[in-house]
């Protein structure tokens, strides 16, 4: 049973790696594979509960707030009458989303992304998992990042040299969603590294990997991903320097800043030219998606004309089309604002779901950031300014609508909520002595079993 529970949790970090790697995973051919992998995971998952006697699940809050917008998403899909007759047509179904085919399918994405999160939660469940994670982490992030400055060169408009786009980066078909991707794989060890959670013989691989990182994240020339990133660097700021003396804090700020100064100069010294004139260039692009300012414009027009229910959770492009006042040419089929278009396809109710987590988000990360444990702590520092750093880089972009991205966030979400939990095999530091537990705190993980619910054995139900 030990065995099934470890491919189970190796299972999810290789889909994380391989969703990156296949464009990120938004196209149907790689969703449909992506479904089914996660179909064989859960069953997995089963068999394994079933083998043991009892089904562990997690009871964390962060799940809730995904599963209730996939709820809601289906009650948008309920027919309730029917619309007028329409070029001939009658008997078309009324319902609360403009696009009930769009809805069904984003209902099913965020199951299967709730599945996803719920079974990292739970596997989660030893101090020595979460170091394998952050060595995930740290390690695909380093190479992923080196792979993507080299097809920059070799390849800069071609991802594997085969699919051209207009602006790739790695392996992400929109530069912006690699920046949102390495704005969290940045953020684990540099948290680490700057709450002194890094042990002597690591921190030169830590701190090389994170040059390497924030190089390729400059070279993407994503604007949204510098502003994220700088976000991040300053909640990693505030959550480390506040219990540190003046001579800490100073040590602090000079290495955070000859490290800002080396990446700065290494995308330089790598990119040439070109590798921060593609701020500039994104700013002064042609395509109509680079207009923020208009389509937020008519965002909020979409927002007035279906409030209180939203237009359909994944139906923004047909709400977007009647109230554009461009010539029409350019579907926009995203707000670039993630607070907006949660309001645009879910109304009062998506803003209510949204208010949830993000609350739930506040109070994890003000919690588990002050743990005792320095492992931990420094995990959920990291952790905390990924999330945060996407977090702030949803007001320009809708990068959490991409699968690997959202897989790599939910990821940072599991950490975060596992660093506040104490486990028999934690290290009271971090080289490695043991840890002798006062009080062991209870975790938020539970065996269906011991609830009184429901229990799966070899006989049938108990």
């Amino acid at each position: 049973m030990k065995f099934l529970n470890s491919s189970i949790f190796v299972s999810l970090c290789v889909i994380v790696a391989v969703a990156t790697l296949a464009y990120g995973t938004v196209h149907q051919p790689t969703l449909a594979i992506f479904y089914l992998v996660m179909t064989s995971v859960a069953i997995i998952w089963l068999i394994a509960g079933w083998a043991k006697g009892e089904l562990t699940f997690s009871r964390h809050i962060f799940q809730v707030p995904l599963i209730a917008a996939a709820i809601y998403a289906l009650v948008q899909i309920i027919p309730f009458g029917s619309l007028a007759e329409t070029a001939g047509v009658s008997g078309i179904p009324r319902t609360l989303s403009l696009s009930p085919f769009d809805t069904l399918m984003s209902a099913l994405h965020m199951l299967v992304l709730a599945l996803f999160l719920g079974l990292v939660l739970a596997t989660i469940d030893r101090a020595s998992r979460i170091e394998k994670i952050v060595n995930f982490i740290l390690i695909f992030g380093f190479a992923y990042a080196f792979f993507a400055i080299l097809q920059s060169f070799l390849s800069p408009t071609r991802i594997y040299g085969v699919l051209e786009r207009l602006s790739p980066f790695g392996s992400f078909v929109n530069r912006h969603n690699f920046a949102a991707f390495v704005e969290m794989t940045i953020a684990v060890p540099l948290g680490m590294l700057m709450s002194g959670a890094v042990r002597r013989d690591r921190k030169l691989i830590y701190i090389t990997a994170v040059i390497w990182m924030g190089i390729a994240l400059l070279m993407s020339g994503s604007r949204g991903g510098l502003v994220a990133m700088l976000a991040g660097v300053g909640l990693i700021f505030l959550l480390t320097t506040r219990a540190h003396g003046k001579k800490k804090k100073f040590l602090l700020i000079g290495v955070t800043a000859a490290t800002m100064i080396v990446i700065v100069a290494g995308a330089i010294m790598i990119g040439g030219e070109t590798s921060l004139s593609r701020f500039a260039e994104t700013a002064e692009a042609g395509d109509v998606t680079t207009d923020r300012l208009q389509i937020w414009t008519i965002t909020l027009k979409v927002i007035a004309a279906h409030l209180p229910f939203g237009a359909g959770i994944g139906a923004f492009g047909q709400a977007y089309t009647p109230l554009d006042t461009f010539n029409g040419l350019s579907r926009v089929e995203q707000a670039h604002n993630d607070y907006l278009q949660v309001l645009a396809d879910a109304g009062l109710i998506g803003a209510v779901i949204a208010g949830v987590f993000l609350y739930s988000v506040f109070v994890a990360i003000k919690r588990n950031t002050r743990v005792e444990n320095g492992f931990r702590r420094g995990v959920a520092v990291g952790a905390a300014a990924g999330i945060f750093a996407v977090l702030v880089h949803s007001l320009f972009d809708f990068v959490l609508h991409t699968t690997a991205v959202t897989l790599m966030f939910m990821v940072l979400l599991g950490l975060l909520a596992a660093a506040g939990r104490k486990y028999d095999d934690d290290v009271q530091d971090i080289e490695g002595r043991p840890h002798r537990h006062r009080r062991r705190r209870k975790a938020s993980v539970t065996p269906l079993a011991s609830s009184g619910n429901v229990r799966i054995g070899r006989g049938g139900d108990q």
